[in-house]
């Protein structure tokens, strides 16, 4: 059963950069839609940044041109760079495909404060 695996969560100062990886366990996946979310304490998931087979790539107002999200099919790994970070962006980022169709991984934890 294909299983993401999330990493490169961390604490970083407001303004700082994180990357985080998505890696699947199971079986290989196509890096095509595929998607970052994140839920942070009190709120529901949401999609912060997606990415088709076309490698077209889509991202709420709320990360635009903060975070990229990138993936590499010899890898069967898919990033998600974020640059700018707020305190608000502290959530736990998870990967799944776009929909979610897989069980989700356990998450990376992205905590920005100072």
């Amino acid at each position: 059963q294909v299983q993401p695996v999330e990493s490169g969560g961390g604490l970083v100062q407001p303004g700082g950069s994180l990357s985080l990886s998505c890696a699947t366990s199971g079986r290989r996946f196509s890096i095509g839609g595929m998607g970052w979310y994140r839920q942070a304490p009190g709120k529901q998931r949401e999609l912060v940044a997606r990415i088709s087979s076309g490698g077209t790539t889509n991202y709420p107002d709320s990360v635009k041109g903060r975070f990229t999200i990138s993936g590499d099919n010899a890898k069967n790994t898919v990033y998600l760079q974020m640059n700018s970070l707020k305190p608000e962006d502290t959530a736990v980022y998870y990967c799944n495909t776009y929909p979610p169709t897989v069980p989700w991984g356990q998450g990376t934890q992205v905590t920005v404060s100072s």
